[in-house]
């Protein structure tokens, strides 16, 4: 082996141990060094710092909050109502010493730990209590947004009283877990009910039951719709009535003051000239009764030959 090689070779294992004696703490991180599986100490001073190489192991820690999501499971209420319970929960390292000692390196095991701890508490508390209960905090009374409803509740009211409510569940679950979860270095910091829901067949029941309100609802509305759509029927035939009776009171009276007016010209007309009156009603009459087929046979003394006997003669 020439000079060189040993120098580069030489060199590689100075920065191979080199990075191996150093090691960094970010911010949000601490670091658990130990020697031969032993604690030496807890570093959370962010920054370059040192260890022996090959001997000294630096573990690493987050030591922000951390976020733990349970799997929805079905539990059954103090009220035998089995529903579907959706949790969540936020927690953090508080002594990676004992972490490292009861769970170790794997962050998988402190789920399975936070599962083990914070499912049951909160099945425990869910079943203890009412449903209304892990729903609502306060006996405040619900809003009525959809119109209807209100005359809806009012024939049928629910009573119901809250005892304990939902903040002070979550307050419990968090209790409970919260006193399990120290012995291995963690602290829990919150727990809440992410999501309540019914089961498949509770919610087919509960569904039901809704279309069926609303059909009652739609039904009130489309009987009262009907009544007054009849109402508003009957007083148009009123109206149409009324006003057909007006219309013809009001053309006889019309009809009735032209015929009086037509026969008073008329008088005035023929009561200057009677001779023409009569004469402008026998050409009526001879309208009426001759055409170019008519053929009669008329005496010298008839009333009807007799105008025309004379304007002949005149003629």
């Amino acid at each position: 082996m020439n000079q060189k090689t040993f120098i580069a070779l030489l060199a590689a294992v100075v920065v191979i141990v080199g990075l191996m004696s150093v090691y960094t703490v970010d911010e949000t991180e601490q670091v658990v060094v130990t020697l031969f599986g032993k604690v030496k100490r807890v570093v959370e001073k962010p920054g370059l710092h040192a260890k022996i190489p090959l001997f000294e192991k630096a573990i690493t820690y987050p030591k922000n909050l951390q976020e733990w999501d349970g799997d929805p499971g079905q539990i059954p209420t103090k009220d035998k109502t089995y529903i579907t319970v959706d949790t969540f929960a936020r927690w953090k390292i508080v002594d990676p010493v004992l972490f490292l000692k009861t769970i170790g390196t794997d962050r998988r095991m402190a789920i399975n730990r936070l599962n083990e701890i914070i499912d049951p508490a909160a099945r425990n508390l869910i079943t203890s209590n009412r449903l209304i209960e892990a729903v609502r905090n306060t006996n405040r009374e619900l809003d009525i947004l959809e119109a209807g409803l209100e005359d809806l509740i009012k024939e049928k009211p629910v009573s119901y009283s809250v005892a304990m409510g939902r903040n002070q569940i979550e307050a419990l679950i968090l209790q409970q877990a919260e006193a399990k979860l120290n012995q291995f270095g963690i602290t829990l910091v919150d727990v809440k009910i992410k999501r309540i829901d019914y089961v498949e067949e509770v919610r087919k029941s509960v569904y039901g039951r809704m279309i069926a309100e609303r059909k009652q609802i739609a039904e009130k509305f489309r009987s009262e719709g009907q009544g007054e759509a009849q109402k508003i029927l009957g007083d148009k035939e009123l109206d149409l009535k009324r006003i057909e009776s007006e219309a013809y009171r009001r053309a006889q009276e019309l009809k009735g003051s032209a015929d009086a007016e037509s026969t008073r010209l008329y008088a005035e007309a023929f009561a200057v000239d009677p001779e023409f009156y009569s004469f402008i009603k026998t050409l009526e009459i001879y309208s009426e009764v001759l055409d170019k087929n008519s053929s009669l046979i008329l005496s010298t003394e008839s009333d009807l030959f007799r105008l025309l006997k004379r304007y002949s003669v005149t003629k």
